[in-house]
C-alpha cells in the first residue's frame, strides 16, 4: 500500500470520528486537576454514578432486613407454633401450611399474613384465615372465615413488635 492511501485513510477516519462527536477538545482549564473534583462534575453532568448517601443512609431508597424488621420478627414468633409453607420478606407474605389440632383431625386452617407497611399500626396487616372442613380425604370444602383468631394475631403481633421496637431502641442507647 502507497504512504499516500495510508496517510488518506487514516485522515478520512479522524474527520469521520471527529464529526461523529467521539473527539471532543477539552479545555484543561475548565476542568478540575482533582479527582474527587472530576468525579463529582462527571454524576452532576450525568456520565458516571453515585454512592451518596448510601453508607450515610441519607439515600431515598431504605432497606429494612428481616432481622430489624419488628413486624415480621413479631409475626414469625407468633406463628411459631404454625408449619409455615411461604415466607417471603420482600414480598410481605407469611403463609401457613394446613394446621389441625389433636382433637378434630376433619377440621384444619389456614393463616395468612400480608404487611402492608412497616408501621406499628392495625392497618399495617391483613389477616386471613382460611378453614377446610373434610368428610374424607377426598371430599373436602375451605372458605375465608371471620373469627377471633384475626384479631388476636393482629393485637399480639402488634404487642410483640412493640416490645422488639423498645428493646432494640434501648440497645443502641
Amino acid at each position: 500500500m502507497s504512504k499516500f492511501l495510508k496517510i488518506s485513510i487514516f485522515f478520512s477516519c479522524f474527520l469521520i470520528l471527529s464529526e461523529c462527536g467521539l473527539y471532543k477538545p477539552v479545555d484543561t482549564r475548565k476542568n478540575p486537576i482533582s479527582g474527587k473534583e472530576r468525579a463529582r462534575k462527571n454524576v452532576e453532568e450525568g456520565r458516571g454514578i453515585s454512592l451518596k448517601g448510601i453508607a450515610t443512609g441519607r439515600g431515598k431508597t431504605t432497606y429494612e432486613f428481616s432481622t430489624s424488621n419488628p413486624m415480621w420478627r413479631a409475626t414469625l414468633e407468633i406463628l411459631d407454633f404454625l408449619p409455615l409453607s411461604t415466607v417471603d420478606y420482600s414480598g410481605g407474605v407469611i403463609i401457613s401450611d394446613w394446621y389441625s389440632d389433636r382433637t378434630n383431625q376433619n377440621d384444619s386452617i389456614k393463616i395468612s399474613v400480608r404487611f402492608l407497611s412497616n408501621e406499628l399500626q392495625t392497618n399495617s396487616l391483613n389477616i386471613i384465615v382460611h378453614k377446610r372442613s373434610c368428610q374424607s380425604s377426598s371430599n373436602c370444602t375451605v372458605k375465608k372465615i371471620k373469627s377471633k383468631i384475626e384479631e388476636e394475631l393482629k393485637i399480639s403481633i402488634l404487642k410483640k413488635a412493640a416490645l422488639l421496637e423498645k428493646e432494640s431502641k434501648e440497645k443502641k442507647k
